[in-house]
């Protein structure tokens, strides 16, 4: 604490739940947005006996200005220290990122041994947004602006199939510039490194995503160099599908995909279908 204050917001913080199947499950988050988000499924993948970490990325669940001072190697080195801090316990870990997750889980597999990724709702570019593709346009002299044009305002989700998990849902109410031009940094180093990719990887997206178009999904599978990938479409879902009504296919399709790869026990139930 810090002057009295925590420094993570109520239900932004990140969480452990273990489990026994030597399975290491490590969830990671969308841009300024926290673990919440990733709350459900966590117990999901519990359940199924899979020890499961979902992190903080640095720079979020606090307060807009944190983030102004992140770069996306910080982001990416906290990846590495969960997947550390898992393997310790876990005879395979598999990454699952959201959005800007996914796009780290992808990128962290080139150097991490892990058994799988599964990245949901995420980026192959710089989403489309006018706001977002005006900056993006202007990356070198906005690196030079950032600390003086340090936000814009973010579009209001609406894409969202739950009104209530819209509400319920955290995330900063401003876009960091810092983190844009960082996204768009960090993507730009996923695409070169697609094709060299082997990881299994399971790409999800919903074909009504409002915040990432489903092309970038079709990108991303396309140019992804592992032999063993896969793509599944999900209907009913916004963009943060982990919270959405179809959130439970969401995390059936995980599943089979994880316990597929780590050989765990066949999994003899119909996939469940949303609430």
């Amino acid at each position: 604490m810090i002057g009295g204050m925590n420094q993570i917001r109520p239900r932004g913080e990140p969480f452990l739940l273990p489990g026994t199947s030597g399975v290491g499950c490590l969830l990671v988050h969308g841009l300024s947005s926290t673990p919440q988000e990733m709350r459900g499924f966590g117990r999901f993948l519990a359940e199924r006996g899979h020890s499961t970490l979902a992190i903080r990325l640095p720079g979020h669940a606090t307060r807009p200005s944190a983030m102004t001072r992140s770069r996306w190697p910080d982001w990416l080195a906290a990846v590495e220290d969960g997947y550390h801090l898992l393997q310790a316990s876990s005879q395979q870990v598999v990454l699952l990122g959201l959005s800007l997750g996914g796009a780290l889980a992808l990128l962290a597999s080139r150097s991490l041994p892990a058994a799988g990724v599964v990245a949901m709702s995420t980026p192959y570019e710089v989403p489309p947004q006018p706001r977002l593709r005006f900056l993006r346009h202007l990356l070198p002299p906005l690196k030079l602006l950032s600390p003086v044009l340090r936000f814009v305002p973010k579009p209001p989700p609406l894409d969202y199939q739950d009104r209530d998990a819209a509400r319920q849902h955290m995330s900063y109410g401003v876009m960091p510039v810092r983190g844009v031009i960082e996204i768009a940094e960090l993507l730009g180093e996923l695409r070169a490194q697609l094709p060299n990719l082997r990881v299994p990887v399971l790409v999800m997206h919903s074909r009504d995503d409002g915040g990432v178009s489903p092309q970038n999904a079709s990108a991303l599978y396309e140019r992804l160099g592992s032999a063993q990938k896969e793509i599944r479409w999900i209907e009913g879902s916004g963009h943060v599908m982990t919270v959405e009504p179809a959130r439970h296919l969401v995390f059936a399709h995980a599943a089979q995909f994880i316990e597929k790869l780590t050989r765990q026990p066949s999994w003899s139930a119909d996939l469940p279908q949303p609430d």
